[in-house]
């Protein structure tokens, strides 16, 4: 990835508001108001229902009745001027061409809520993975330097731990840094259960549980200038130990063992590491970074397994589908490649985004649907049981933190990072319980 100021003007868009552009001081005036932006029955920022959404209110509250422009007019001049960030030129030109076409139109997660009082922000415009949930009522992510517990139950909002100031451990292990760290930028960020490992642009690496006091263990990964931790993966050995793996700028991925807090593994590969993910059975390992080529590796001794050839840019993102076969990896290509392990010859599907890189992949639980999240704007679901043919595209406007399916795939959780509308879109997977609405 790239070593540069984390905010890059000519890839964030920044509009009046929103990206919602305003005709005259008027619109501008309006877009700030009070009433647009507070509920003065309660005092706080006012958060968009589903009901609400039902009559017609914009999901973001953007007041499209009173601008000169309208939101499908917006939405063809978005598509048109937004401007994709790429490693190699027109890398998303010349993929457009062995893209799946695929049906539109899905409806696999419905509308529930849209909570504008927690702001959720990112730090670099190429890492996108701050936003967890760790049920369907928890989420985690970072606004600014606070790391943070929202509630969706409650609307509800707890600081978890603030990097602002100085962080230090609060307990004693072998490799633990006990000075800790000062002013750290996260870059990334993991949970999952009641463990948390936030990763920062010098290296650091800053671990919690969740259910104690305190922060248990803080490393630094590298002293080299290209330090930044791209991502971080939780995971659990079949013996049940607690581990995480870290990818690094410095073109390394460490894996730390949490029962004896240390660094048991560091493999090096010949660029920048930018995500990892390990198989649901631990003997695979997909590595992408900044090369068209991912690889698939021996988690335990780092040897190359498998070359992936077909993306043509820099990739940022892997998952694995739960049945163990089956991987995806998102590149600035504007692709998202869908491989099989027992055939990586060829993938075996290429998804499409609008705007830009797939920055961000996630998989249910039960592997039913597949989320890959653009930069900004688009979140696009597909039925995975399907042959990933149907997709519900959800369509908004702002950067995207970060995407989150709940553990039990009740709910997608999506992180907009924007300086009026910045919010936290919450949607809920369709059941055929339409018939419980009437006690909503």
């Amino acid at each position: 990835m790239n070593w540069a100021n984390p905010i890059v003007s000519d890839v964030i868009f920044f509009f009046n508001f929103v990206g919602v552009p305003c005709d005259d001081d008027d619109d501008l005036a309006a877009s700030d108001s009070d009433v647009e932006e507070f509920d003065y029955s309660n005092n706080k920022i006012a958060d968009t229902s589903t009901e609400q959404a039902r009559k017609g209110k914009d999901i973001q509250g953007i007041p499209w009745d009173r601008l000169s422009i309208s939101r499908e007019k917006y939405r063809q001049t978005r598509l048109e001027q937004y401007k994709n960030y790429e490693n190699v030129p027109n890398s998303g030109e010349a993929s457009e061409k062995v893209c799946k076409v695929t049906q539109k139109g899905g409806q696999f997660y419905d509308f529930w809520r849209n909570s504008r009082s927690i702001k959720s922000t990112i730090l670099h415009f190429q890492l996108r993975n701050l936003v967890w949930a760790t049920s369907k009522h928890d989420v985690y992510l970072m606004s600014n330097f606070l790391l943070t517990h929202y509630s969706s139950l409650t609307s509800g909002k707890k600081e978890v731990l603030n990097v602002r100031g100085h962080v230090a451990p609060s307990e004693k292990h072998p490799g633990s840094l006990l000075e800790g760290f000062t002013q750290t930028q996260v870059s990334t960020l993991a949970v999952k259960d009641d463990f948390l490992v936030a990763g920062g642009f010098q290296g650091e690496l800053i671990c919690k549980h969740l259910d104690r006091p305190g922060v248990s263990f803080c490393s630094r990964t590298t002293y080299d200038d290209n330090a930044i931790t791209n991502a971080i993966e939780i995971y659990n050995k079949p013996s049940g130990a607690l581990h995480f793996t870290a990818s690094n700028n410095d073109c390394g991925v460490r894996d730390f063992d949490m029962e004896r807090y240390q660094l048991v593994k560091h493999f090096r590969f010949p660029w920048p590491v930018n995500h990892a993910s390990l198989s649901p059975n631990g003997k695979l390992l997909a590595i992408v970074g900044d090369n068209p080529e991912g690889l698939i590796v021996d988690p335990n001794t780092g040897k190359t397994l498998e070359t992936l050839s077909g993306h043509v840019d820099y990739s940022f993102a892997s998952a694995w589908h739960p049945d163990g076969f089956t991987f995806s990896t998102g590149n600035q290509d504007k692709t998202c490649r869908v491989w099989d392990i027992r055939n990586v010859s060829q993938s075996v599907a290429v998804l499409k985004g609008n705007l830009g890189a797939i920055r961000s992949i996630r998989y249910t639980s039960d592997g039913k649907y597949m989320a890959m999240a653009e930069p900004a704007d688009f979140v696009h679901v597909y039925d995975v049981s399907k042959g990933y043919e149907t997709e519900q595209e959800i369509d908004f406007f702002g950067e995207i933190s970060g995407i989150s399916f709940s553990p039990d795939t009740e709910a997608l959780f999506i992180g907009v990072w924007d300086r009026t509308y910045g919010s936290l879109l919450e949607y809920h997977r369709r059941r055929n319980y339409s018939y419980l609405d009437s006690f909503l």
